[in-house]
């Protein structure tokens, strides 16, 4: 208005950067015309063009999608030599910038142009190739998803920022503490999505799964911690900087978990978050023992237990009244659940307890250290009289029953220890062994808040008890009672 009053008509303005966007891959099918029952083993949906474009819209550019080009080099190259010869001001190739027979990116700017970049030091995304055609720049993107995402973050996006003469506006950046260790590759700077909740006075982070195609984990992350390529990883409880991906408002309704994994945890999340949308669960999977040590902390709201006492066949109460002995805790049953040996389909290797984990043909998968299934294993081997140094696989740890299940099912495992929902859930055979008692750990002071009430109303509805048993080996009686008051 105040232009046009002042008799200017016309603007001088930048123009929006036009992105070509050509996603690579003789696995890809356009989910546009998919049927997802008629994907075939080895096929992907193509999705990261869709993402990168809304990316590039974000930040103020334009983009055209080309159509899937197969694993054609000649083909590839046409499209690149089309769109660097005409109005176009930057081309993404997506797929096809690591190293292998059929990534192709390399090649063809190599070919119609230079390669200035290939490779750089951050995880995800390191594959990136960076280079210019004709004056143009043109940008191998990888085909992980995350990666992708990283890249585009890292290199494309403050391209398109100085582009338009416009900032590249950093994202806010808290201080937090992490729920638990983290390992990390020396010499590459690595982009850790977490989950982030306030207990106390205090911002905590639960560390997200790391996988490059996950890209899950970027739907779910609150905040992006970046471990330096200096450093070997990060140490639990220690005091980093995090860029948040979400308002604080958000993040103060995230109920923070810490402990022994449980599928049911997911479905309690899920219920949550539908019905309540503003509210979040997330969980930090570091075992029973550790879960314990993160209330003592004050690094979380509630831990999922089920540590068992040998001499009396309890859970829980007296490691509670052991290693919180200052702390009063409201101790409510989640679930009781079935725990035995995971074994392969059709029990190949004719497994029939604990006892054959010292067989020479046995590769054993054991679980973390200070989690209840690991001191379930090591009280029925003292049973047994089994010592641990005569087992194949006893110092590999996974983190959670489904990644047990997973090395059992992939064949890096003969067996191990964790629940039935697990071994069904694959098609697994599954040898019971006992029924356990898993409870949640909830300090007096967090006991009645807003948010735990509602999780502890969630658990109570007969919808999250049919749900839960439906995964098959859980059992929902004494769900939501609260077992114990240690004061």
């Amino acid at each position: 208005g105040a232009l046009l009053s002042g008799g200017i008509f016309s603007v001088p303005v930048k123009k929006k950067p036009k992105v070509l966007i050509i996603p690579t891959g003789s696995e890809l099918v356009d989910w546009r015309n998919a049927v997802i029952e008629d994907i075939k083993p080895g096929q992907a949906l193509e999705t990261n063009s869709f993402v990168l474009g809304k990316l590039i819209e974000s930040c103020g550019g334009s983009f055209i999608r080309h159509e899937i080009i197969k694993d054609d080099m000649e083909k590839i190259k046409a499209a690149v030599y089309d769109a660097v010869n005409s109005d176009f001001d930057i081309v993404l190739i997506i797929g096809g910038s690591s190293a292998g027979s059929e990534d192709y990116a390399k090649s063809v700017i190599n070919d119609l142009g230079e390669v200035h970049v290939h490779g750089v030091t951050i995880m995800p995304g390191k594959p990136v190739i960076i280079g210019s055609i004709n004056n143009k720049p043109v940008f191998g993107m990888p085909g992980y998803q995350v990666s992708s995402i990283v890249a585009f973050e890292q290199f494309v996006k403050p391209l398109i920022c100085r582009m338009l003469e416009q900032p590249d506006n950093e994202r806010k950046k808290i201080k937090v503490e992490l729920t638990r260790k983290i390992a990390s590759k020396l010499g590459v700077e690595e982009f850790l999505r977490v989950k982030l909740g306030v207990v106390g006075d205090r911002i905590v982070a639960t560390p997200l799964p790391r996988g490059a195609g996950c890209i899950t984990t970027l739907t779910k992350a609150d905040g992006i911690i970046r471990i330096p390529n200096h450093i070997e990883g990060l140490n639990n409880y220690e005091n980093v900087d995090a860029e948040l991906l979400r308002p604080l408002p958000f993040i103060k309704n995230t109920i923070v978990a810490v402990g022994s994994h449980d599928n049911s945890l997911d479905i309690l999340s899920d219920q949550i978050r539908s019905k309540h949308g503003g509210i979040t669960l997330s969980s930090s999977n570091v075992g029973s023992m550790g879960g314990l040590m993160a209330i003592k902390k004050g690094v979380c709201h509630l831990a999922g237990s089920h540590l068992l006492n040998a001499e009396d066949g309890s859970y829980n109460i007296s490691y509670i009244k052991k290693y919180l002995p200052d702390i009063s805790i409201r101790l409510v049953n989640l679930v009781f659940r079935d725990q035995g040996l995971i074994i392969p389909h059709g029990n190949p290797k004719n497994i029939k307890g604990i006892e054959d984990i010292v067989r020479d043909d046995i590769e054993f998968i054991n679980r973390q250290s200070g989690s209840g299934t690991r001191i379930l294993l090591d009280y029925r081997l003292g049973q047994l009289g089994i010592e641990h140094l005569k087992i194949r696989g006893y110092e590999n740890e996974e983190y959670t029953h489904m990644s047990v299940a997973v090395a059992v099912l992939s064949g890096a495992a003969d067996f191990g220890l964790g629940i039935y929902a697990a071994a069904k859930a694959l098609n697994l055979d599954f040898i019971p062994v006992v029924t356990e008692q898993y409870d949640l750990v909830i300090p007096k002071e967090h006991f009645e808040s807003k948010n735990i009430r509602i999780l502890l109303e969630t658990i109570n509805t007969t919808k999250f008890k049919k749900r839960v048993e439906a995964l098959g080996g859980y059992h929902t009686e004494r769900t939501g009672e609260i077992v114990a008051i240690i004061d």
